[in-house]
């Protein structure tokens, strides 16, 4: 099977902590991430991997880290294809707030919208009122809208992409199923139904994070990559590193081995879907 001649890394971060505390990494298992991680970082591991360009995304529930991602990608456009970025979705005046990103700097580089709700105790917040007029919003910026969402969460997931067709739906890091565990249900079930909405994508992702980090194998990883490869296709797939993220469990040179490993039954047009088309299309790269 050949390699696909270029790649997209749909999912990454960079921080920089005199600037900004990542208040969520914390405890003695995130300490290695605990420092600052720059695009000058990340730049030799992707050319050698291979990757053309990538999506930077956003950490933290702050304003003003999105025009500080818009600017870095501005800055360094020869990676920086694309910027999730975040606004308050509950707000009242959030279409507002949305039409002022887009006036920023480096606002043609704002490709989505996510929002950290594997951190609300709400199982149902996709579904409130407020978040629902927001999540309307950034279908009406021509947005994607990112999901990072934890198991449980998922069936609020695919009511929220039912009830909003125009918007399209990015599924993060595959709903971070608990592969460590082993366990493949309710997860599996809860991601068939999501992947049968046509207005939904699936980042694969964050898998190597989920797996036990000291331990895993590729044959850890293949039943829930499969299970993504199966409901949504190559087609509504893509690829991302996660990267600094990924490097508690692995390199980003394993993970992309990983994925490569994990998509080796794939065409090589499917393939080229996965690694490069499917970002393409669906963040307008």
């Amino acid at each position: 099977m050949s390699d696909v001649p270029w790649r997209i890394d749909a999912h990454h971060h960079v921080w920089d902590l005199s600037v900004r505390d990542q208040e969520w990494i914390t405890g003695d298992a995130l300490a290695p991430i605990r420092r600052d991680f720059s695009l000058a970082d990340l730049l030799p591991e992707a050319r050698a991997a291979g990757v053309a360009a990538t999506v930077l995304v956003q950490t933290v529930t702050v304003a003003d880290e999105t025009p500080e991602l818009l600017a870095i990608a501005a800055a360094d456009s020869d990676l920086v294809a694309g910027v999730v970025g975040w606004t308050d979705l509950t707000r009242p005046d959030v279409a507002d707030a949305l039409a002022e990103l887009c006036q920023l700097p480096g606002r043609q580089y704002l490709v989505g919208i996510r929002h950290q709700v594997q951190g609300e105790s709400d199982p149902q917040w996709l579904l409130r009122p407020d978040v629902r007029r927001g999540l309307a919003a950034v279908g009406s910026a021509g947005l994607a809208y990112d999901l990072v969402v934890l198991p449980h969460q998922l069936p609020a997931c695919v009511k929220a992409a039912q009830e909003h067709p125009e918007l399209t739906f990015v599924l993060d890091h595959l709903g971070k199923p608990p592969i460590a565990s082993g366990a493949i249900e309710p997860w599996a079930a809860a991601v068939r139904s999501l992947a049968a909405l046509p207005n939904t994508v699936c980042k694969l992702s964050g898998l190597v994070t989920e797996a036990d980090a000291k331990t895993w194998t590729v044959d850890d990883l293949r039943p829930y990559a499969d299970t993504v490869l199966d409901a949504f296709g190559p087609d509504r797939l893509m690829f991302g590193s996660d990267w600094p993220v990924c490097t508690l469990a692995a390199t980003y040179a394993e993970v992309i081995d990983v994925a490569r490993q994990l998509t080796d039954s794939l065409s090589d047009s499917e393939r080229a879907a996965l690694f490069a088309g499917t970002a393409t299309r669906v963040y307008r790269l």
